[in-house]
């Protein structure tokens, strides 16, 4: 049966650094960057890579990635061999592809999430570690509130809610409202044990699975992940500005560019967050620059949207510029997503608005996905302030 060629390739992987994905502008190379932290001198390096090897742009990925665009074939080993000598490269394919870790950014040294990060990065670098999904990932997140809730993961560490045991950790598996006690010095152990009972009950056939579709599916993990009720966030999201750890900025759309890379990273070493903004360590401020979000009522901070056409060869139309023509005429607290495909890489989840571009114009989407069935269809782009109006 032939394939639908308005259809977006699913491809069930991300791109890495030693696999990197083929885009409009060339290809995309993906540093998982350890505990989700680049010294100043890791930062100054990749700038100066993403300059020589690629065409200079780089964005933030909603799982706290590092992408260097526009690399070549010819580039990229060159490219490698430079972010090897940064302390960037995982010794194989194999180990890059299972540390898929997204780490809160608010920790201290020496607390559970820093610790539990790096533990559970060489246990996946380990002989005898699952071999899981390339989209499979985990989430330490052991603050006092939980922050990665909506950050995608397939196995969490958090933070026990009130009533457990002082220093009680939970380890579930995404999808499911309970999961198993924990200490620090158990819980990496317990997330390897979840990730080879995924693997072993059929939750990736033909190499891909996600937890949460497994359990939906109707797959019941093992008793122990049911004995503890996680915890709920609370609040907003993280906005730009200070925090205890340093300051926040954002970036418009999660893209930036080697200089502003370099630029923030005269000011202390940088953190990679999954709200698409950069934390840097220990900056009070930070002084106004182009494509820098500092303030947290900027309408652009209620809008999401992938690179689009023509940079993504999948896309059926632009999406930043509609995503940006429309940021004003928003509701206030609204979210906008705008998808090149119905793909909907840029934010998987649900916004109050989605816009999906199709080879018929634009397609909206209340309440739901880029991938769920469409209101209207086949929307102009002049037809779309009017229909986000309230």
């Amino acid at each position: 049966m032939k394939s639908d060629p308005n259809l977006p390739e699913i491809k069930g992987w991300c791109p890495g650094a030693l696999r990197p994905m083929l885009s409009g502008d060339g290809l995309v190379v993906r540093i998982r960057a350890p505990e989700g932290r680049l010294d100043q001198g890791q930062a100054h390096g990749v700038a100066t890579l993403a300059r020589r090897f690629g065409n200079g742009q780089l964005d933030l990925s909603a799982r706290a990635n590092l992408q260097i665009r526009g690399v070549t074939s010819e580039s990229h080993p060159p490219l490698i061999d430079g972010l090897r000598a940064l302390g960037l490269i995982d010794a194989d394919l194999a180990a890059e592809t299972r540390r898929n870790i997204v780490t809160a950014p608010f920790w201290s040294e020496g607390d559970d999430t820093i610790t539990l990060s790096r533990a559970l990065a060489h246990a996946l670098a380990s002989p005898g570690a699952p071999d899981t999904p390339g989209k499979f990932g985990y989430a330490i997140d052991c603050g006092a509130t939980p922050v990665l809730q909506a950050t995608s993961a397939d196995i969490r560490i958090e933070r026990a809610p009130a009533g457990a045991p002082v220093g009680t950790l939970i380890v579930r598996p995404d999808g499911s409202a309970t999961g198993a006690p924990a200490t620090p010095d158990t819980a990496v152990a317990l997330a390897l044990s979840l990730a080879r009972w995924f693997l072993e009950s059929g939750g990736a056939p033909e190499g891909r699975g996600r937890m949460a579709r497994h359990l939906a599916a109707g797959a019941a993990p093992p008793d122990i992940f049911a004995e503890i009720t996680a915890p709920v966030a609370k609040g907003p999201p993280p906005a730009p500005g200070p925090t205890g750890q340093g300051t926040l900025a954002a970036l418009e759309f999660g893209q930036t560019d080697a200089e502003t890379l370099a630029a923030l990273a005269g000011h202390g070493p940088l953190r990679l967050t999954p709200w698409r903004m950069i934390l840097v360590e220990g900056a009070r401020r930070l002084p106004p620059r182009h494509g820098l979000i500092l303030a947290g009522e900027d309408p652009l901070l209620s809008v999401i949207a992938c690179p689009g056409a023509p940079s993504c060869p999948q896309a059926k139309g632009p999406s930043r510029p509609i995503a940006r023509a429309l940021a004003r005429d928003l509701p206030r607290g609204t979210l906008l997503h705008v998808s090149g495909c119905a793909k909907g890489c840029a934010h998987p989840g649900a916004a109050a608005r989605t816009l999906v571009a199709t080879p018929d114009g634009y397609d909206l989407i209340l309440n739901g996905r880029a991938g769920d069935t469409p209101t209207r269809t086949g929307l102009s782009p002049s037809d779309l302030p009017a229909l986000l109006r309230p």
